[in-house]
């Protein structure tokens, strides 16, 4: 297993998670977006696992302190959130790994759950230093603001999601039509959140295959 380094960022400009591989060479460097509960210990386990596959791993602290645990409380906190305010955040996150020595690259990728994912597409429409976008689960965009997408997306969703299948098909139809490199998965039997193994929506089929296609598509766009 790969000696990690693991810390806590409290400061002004950012705060999250942050997990690297110990490493003489520099790694490429990954945004990892919380779902609605905010930064918690799953979101921070991911942030460890894509340092375990060699990418200084950043999760920043949308919510600042604050997680749920009940839906209602989860709802409370993503309504608070303003959208371009947490695209600043996320864009204050990547400031920070392309400003460390360790970190190869002069772009990120960004990949987020639920919330998350759509604040990815949010992230790709406004950010240039962002390489590639992962969304799962994440609201598709409007097929109208396709062309504002800044790098190439790759969406994983759940057939038995809420998110209508025909909308995330719309939206990798005009990114296509925008010439953004983009590739679109739908998991047979996986509900929304499928990955998070701390639910019970949890589906381990469908999330072995969406961590190897994340891995794949950082390393293709990335490194």
């Amino acid at each position: 297993m790969m000696d990690l380094q693991v810390m806590e960022l409290t400061g002004d400009r950012v705060m999250g998670h942050l997990a690297r591989p110990r490493l003489s060479t520099k790694a490429p460097a990954v945004v990892v977006i919380q779902e609605w509960w905010g930064l918690n210990d799953h979101i921070k386990d991911v942030t460890r696992r894509f340092a375990q596959e060699g990418f200084v791993a950043l999760a920043p602290d949308l919510y600042h302190g604050q997680a749920a645990s009940e839906p209602d409380d989860a709802r409370k906190l993503a309504m608070q959130l303003v959208i371009s305010d947490a695209v600043k955040e996320i864009q204050g996150a990547a400031d920070y790994l392309l400003a460390q020595q360790y970190v190869a690259g002069s772009k990120v990728g960004v990949v987020g759950f639920c919330m998350g994912g759509a604040l990815v597409l949010a992230t790709a429409r406004a950010e240039s230093r962002m390489g590639a976008g992962v969304v799962f689960y994440g609201t598709p965009l409007k097929p109208e603001q396709a062309s504002e997408v800044k790098a190439p997306i790759l969406g994983l969703y759940g057939a038995l999601d809420h998110i209508p299948v025909p909308d995330v098909q719309a939206m990798s139809e005009a990114l296509g039509a925008a010439r953004i490199a983009n590739e679109i998965h739908v998991y047979e039997g996986a509900h929304h959140a499928f990955f998070n193994d701390t639910r019970q929506s949890y589906n381990e089929r469908a999330a072995a295959d969406a961590w190897q296609k994340t891995l794949a598509w950082f390393r293709r766009f990335l490194v």
